[in-house]
């Protein structure tokens, strides 16, 4: 059979259960080797939040065209939370292929099978597993946001990259800004410079000569020293 992949990362599903992309793949092509599928096209979609709306979600959008355009057969999925993680989103998805003749698979437990009326369980165990799904996504948000808010009130950076010349250390509540020996130098040297009237540009140029590096880019940039300068001043 003729399948189109569909796989897809979200931030949060991304860091929470290391199912990246390249795992999701791996997955998808050895299920259709080993059951003699072809897959005629692979979806990536990557930062999209699987609570969304297919049409709001342009990767699942033309997996599902092709369904309709019959150059696929049927959608295969790494797992059911790949599709949806709202099981509004997930029935809305499983129909729209079903009813246009397709089929559905999954890396890890095979053929989706259509709603059968003699048979309400099948439905109503699909739809809890997406009722769970949707609640465990649920659950990591208000555990992330519990963890900023905890760092937060003890003090700690909760959000937003660390300034230059500082890094993350230590593990979870507990992470927090730390100078980053690597970046120290520079910072001292970029704040030197400017309390001796060097302009922006001229720090740049300074720094790049002197071997020393900005955190990012090959080479200093005036926005960059300026950025870092407005900072010092705020602390």
């Amino acid at each position: 059979m003729k399948l189109v992949a569909y796989i897809r990362v979200s931030t949060a599903g991304q860091v929470s259960d290391g199912y990246g992309l390249s795992v999701q793949e791996k997955a998808v092509r050895a299920w259709a080797k080993a059951h003699g599928h072809k897959i005629v096209h692979m979806v990536r979609e990557e930062g999209v939040s699987g609570a969304k709306d297919a049409v709001d979600r342009p990767g699942l959008s033309e997996a599902l065209l092709m369904i309709q355009e019959k150059t696929a057969e049927g959608l295969l999925i790494p797992r059911l939370d790949r599709l949806a993680r709202a099981v509004t989103v997930q029935e809305a998805t499983l129909m729209y292929v079903w009813r246009h003749g397709g089929n559905v698979f999954t890396a890890d437990a095979g053929e989706v099978l259509a709603d059968d009326p003699d048979d309400p369980m099948r439905t109503a165990m699909r739809e809890m597993a997406g009722v769970f799904a949707g609640l465990e996504r649920r659950m990591i948000v208000k555990r992330m946001r519990d963890g900023r808010a905890a760092k937060a009130a003890a003090g700690k950076k909760a959000v937003g990259a660390y300034a230059y010349g500082t890094h993350g250390q230590g593990e979870g509540r507990d992470r927090d800004a730390a100078p980053n020996p690597a970046e120290t130098a520079a910072r001292a040297r970029i704040l030197e410079l400017r309390a001796a009237g060097t302009s922006y540009r001229g720090i740049a140029e300074q720094l790049d000569t002197e071997g020393l590096k900005p955190r990012r880019a090959a080479k200093w940039s005036a926005m960059v020293v300026r950025s870092i300068c407005q900072k010092a001043e705020l602390t």
